[in-house]
């Protein structure tokens, strides 16, 4: 019997990594952000090696020796098919981002609505995803399997850790294969209640000082990466603000708990 469950880490034996991408791909075809053969996975295996889903096969149906092993360059090291079309912009993350060891790319239907219309999800609506993830910026749209892609998304990789990619879908990545996936499904929930409110004629975004207590708790709850990019935080008092960058939003977390401190 197949255990349909993955625990957080990504110190694992490379058994088990196989196993966890497998069960993320049948999560990710289960909730509908993939159909037919989209999307693709990877993990960091070590300094050396990607184990990454193999192309032209539903992410749903995969099994543990589907999975392709190649070098950080993109060569194939071992198995029987050939590896993601798109292993290029997980390669990309990598690079980047030494603090990620698994990134997933998946095409959820409202959070890929809102990037087909070409709008970002950057606006503070929910509190667990100024939390979770900050802004989801848009990429521009870039021909999928080539360097169009990466270049399109390569300016927002070491600030955000969920990427909305025009015309194309989503991909999110985080320390371990757990919290990528938690993110997919994250952007996910909250381009849904995003283009409720829209469908309601009203948004009531947080306020600033909202913004900045939720900042204060995510440092209190020790997520350094996630959403480096601040939402955009309008209201009927302030005009929107430009997502920040990484530095910005760790010295807006180190006031935030110097001010939250001196009050107590």
């Amino acid at each position: 019997m197949v255990c349909d469950t993955i625990s957080h880490g990504a110190l694992k034996s490379e058994e088990e990594h196989r196993h966890d991408i497998c069960i993320v791909g049948r999560w990710l075809h289960a909730q509908n952000f993939i159909a037919a053969t989209d999307g693709n996975i990877s993990l960091r295996l070590d300094s050396k090696r990607v184990l990454t889903s193999p192309t032209g096969i539903s992410k749903g149906m995969m099994s543990p020796g589907d999975l392709v092993i190649t070098d950080f360059a993109g060569n194939k090291l071992s198995g029987c098919r050939n590896p993601s079309s798109e292993l290029a912009m997980h390669l990309l993350i990598y690079r980047l981002r030494p603090d990620v060891n698994a990134v997933c790319h998946a095409h959820p239907v409202t959070a890929t609505g809102y990037a087909a219309a070409g709008l970002p999800l950057n606006k503070a609506l929910l509190s667990e995803a100024v939390i979770g993830l900050g802004s989801v910026p848009l990429a521009q749209y870039g021909t999928p399997g080539t360097s169009e892609l990466t270049d399109s998304i390569e300016p927002f990789v070491q600030s955000h850790d969920a990427i909305l990619m025009a015309n194309h879908g989503v991909v999110t990545c985080g320390a371990d294969l757990l919290t990528a996936y938690y993110r997919m499904e994250t952007v996910e929930h909250f381009a849904r209640v995003a283009l409720v409110t829209e469908l309601l004629h009203k948004q009531v975004l947080l306020s600033r000082e909202d913004v900045d207590k939720l900042l204060m708790a995510r440092a209190r709850y020790g997520i350094e990466s996630a959403g480096a990019g601040c939402p955009i935080t309008s209201d009927s008092s302030e005009p929107d603000r430009i997502p920040l960058t990484r530095s910005e939003l760790d010295s807006l977390v180190e006031e935030a708990v110097r001010n939250d401190r001196l009050r107590h």
